[in-house]
């Protein structure tokens, strides 16, 4: 038995019977209507995005609560800004996305038509994290409703009083057929997983990705997972150094360092790497003239988290890593009261340490240097693809020999989380980093299936050779039919064979 269903054995029938009842109001109903036209995909997209904007002041405030200490502009920055013109190319392209595709259309002269129509899957749940706890449900929640779904979201239970916001928020501007909440600790987490869902997404850890996708398996339900992974990043030969160090020790402090697209850890060439850390050092000095008192100066989200990232700290140095702690002169950190931990450089990483394989998500920075190119990408090669790999220097041969030979969700050159600004790209992650993707089309199709829809009208069946008797023509007609594409395939074999010679 797996930790999900010891979880869901650990609910209640009372808790387990509400979740199902939830789903049954959302699945009748979209039965009931149908799928819904463009004015209603548009308006519940608008209503999502209303429900935000209407109450941005009072999310961010609940966030704080939640972390400790969160600025107002990181929320509203990363929460809510980035989401917007996501949601907004959503909206403007929705009509066109939800139009079928004509196939074989000389064929329809004659009667035979085809076409391929985006259909609604029915009732989408979404599992929220803890470190975007309102960006991470609304925008998959935006491209559910634009594919014409229902929607319920399970809220992570870290960030209590964002998720019973929520909670209680979105009433006010749905009905519960069309959206629902979901709050709860781990035990109704795994039971709304085990739900026979019409598809699930989850945002989160690799190790839980794994357990929502065998509950999600036992009713054959399709997930699509956005995970985490350490995502590394290659400073070129030919990098500016200054720019590139500075950049980086500020990508890696944004929100704590508790960001599934942060870098993890940096390749340097052998010969620049202390005019790196020097940088590094006197930018996050910079960034930081204090860090206690600091209202910018994002919290570990709890205890626990705080506690794994020391863990992971402490296993480096033991094992012979070169720990520094760039904390501000006369401020004693770690303080676990605030939940700060100061920003940490960590060298002399080797494949004993924790450090060097679990995702760090907090605001610590593994340094390494390479000789060459090649023991760079050697290295990333030998651990699983990341969510996204950075590059930092000029768009050359060098870079696209990076492009070929790794493999990652995706790829920013020169910026922290440059593949999420164009809102028509998709996001997601590839091997333990994730499957699937949304944002912009992506996500539509995430939540769309693609029905083929085939009529005709011919005074004679297309397909009947297929069933017997089977007549002599029949069987000459399968013959000619193998002795081209046999003759056709040969050729281009021969082809490429000779090319290469």
């Amino acid at each position: 038995m797996s930790a999900v269903d010891d979880r869901v054995d650990g609910i209640t029938e009372h808790h387990r019977g509400e979740l199902e009842a939830m789903l049954e109001h959302q699945r009748k109903s979209f039965i009931d209507d149908g799928p819904p036209t463009v004015a209603v995909r548009r308006n519940r997209i608008d209503r999502l995005l209303a429900l935000v904007l209407d109450n941005t002041d009072a999310f961010a405030d609940a966030m704080a609560t939640d972390f400790g200490t969160r600025s107002k502009a990181a929320s509203l920055f990363t929460e809510v800004v980035g989401m917007i013109p996501v949601i907004e190319h959503t909206r403007s392209h929705v009509a066109r996305w939800m139009r079928a595709t004509k196939l074989m259309r000389a064929a329809r002269l004659f009667g035979l038509r085809a076409e391929v129509q985006p259909c609604p899957l029915g009732v989408v749940g979404i599992i929220g994290p803890w470190n975007f706890p309102l960006n991470l449900v609304v925008l998959p929640a935006s491209a559910a409703f634009a594919a014409g779904n229902r929607v319920m979201i399970k809220m992570s239970e870290i960030t209590a009083h964002t998720a019973e916001l929520m909670k209680s928020t979105v009433p006010k501007y749905f009905d519960s057929a069309e959206l629902d909440v979901v709050t709860g600790g781990p035990d109704i987490a795994a039971a709304f997983a085990s739900l026979p869902f019409d598809h699930l997404f989850f945002t989160g850890s690799p190790s839980i990705g794994a357990l929502v996708q065998r509950a999600a398996s036992q009713n054959l339900v399709p997930v699509t997972l956005e995970l985490g992974g350490k995502n590394p990043v290659v400073v070129a030969p030919e990098a500016d150094i200054r720019r590139s160090a500075a950049r980086i020790a500020s990508a890696r402090m944004v929100n704590g360092g508790q960001v599934c697209v942060c870098p993890d850890y940096v390749f340097v060439p052998e010969n620049r790497v202390e005019t790196f850390v020097d940088i590094v050092r006197q930018t996050l000095r910079e960034m930081f003239p204090t860090i206690l008192t600091n209202g910018d100066y994002c919290s570990c989200v709890n205890e626990a988290n705080f506690d794994r990232v020391l863990e992971l700290i402490e296993d480096a140095r033991a094992k012979g890593a070169r720990v520094e702690a760039v904390a501000p002169d006369g401020e004693a950190l770690p303080n676990r009261a605030a939940r700060k931990i100061a920003p940490t450089i960590v060298r002399d990483i080797d494949e004993r340490m924790k450090i060097a394989e679990e995702e760090i998500f907090g605001p610590v920075l593994a340094v390494m240097s390479y000789a060459s190119l090649t023991d760079a990408i050697d290295y990333i090669n030998a651990h699983p693809a990341p969510l996204v790999a950075y590059w930092y220097g000029p768009e050359n041969e060098n870079f696209r020999h990076f492009l070929r030979r790794t493999q990652s969700g995706g790829v920013a050159r020169n910026d922290f989380a440059a593949q999420m600004i164009p809102s028509a790209a998709p996001f997601g992650g590839v091997g333990r980093s994730g499957m699937g993707a949304y944002h912009g089309k992506a996500g539509f199709d995430t939540f769309s299936h693609y029905r083929t829809v085939v009529g005709s009208d011919l005074p004679f069946s297309v397909t009947g050779t297929a069933a017997p008797p089977f007549r002599r023509s029949t069987l000459l007609y399968a013959d000619a039919m193998l002795r081209r594409a046999h003759r056709r395939t040969r050729r281009r074999l021969e082809a490429a064979a000779a090319s290469r010679r």
